[in-house]
């Protein structure tokens, strides 16, 4: 079983920054491919970024540039530095796990965390 908690989310001015955590437990060597996943009120979830165990990376075209997905494997934790934040970026945030490479954000995914909240004003 894995377990993701996610951590990191809060309030930022348009323009600022934030970072992140997703920390995973369980057995977690069996995990090929990590995304966050966003949901707003009234939109339906969409995929921000992935990551697979060969280090390939995918972006939303509306964050490309902004945002980077990284992992740290010895702690077994996943991140979301987001620079340059945007109004439109506020929503709940979701780390998930597939036992599969990443290839769509339609992709379905094993675990998911909690979610955490990013809110950026104007």
């Amino acid at each position: 079983q894995v377990q993701l908690v996610e951590s990191g989310g809060g309030s930022v001015q348009a323009g600022g920054s934030l970072r992140l955590s997703c920390a995973a437990f369980g057995t977690t060597y069996s995990i090929d491919c990590m995304a966050w996943f966003r949901q707003a009120p009234g939109k339906e979830r969409e995929g921000v970024a992935t990551v697979d165990s060969d280090g390939n990376t995918m972006y939303a075209d509306s964050v490309r540039g902004r945002f980077t997905i990284s992992q740290d494997n010895a702690k077994n934790t996943l991140y979301l530095q987001m620079n340059s934040l945007k109004p439109e970026d506020t929503a709940m945030y979701y780390c998930a796990a597939r036992y599969a490479g990443c290839r769509s954000w339609a992709d379905q995914f094993a675990h998911w965390g909690q979610g955490t909240q990013v809110t950026v004003s104007s």
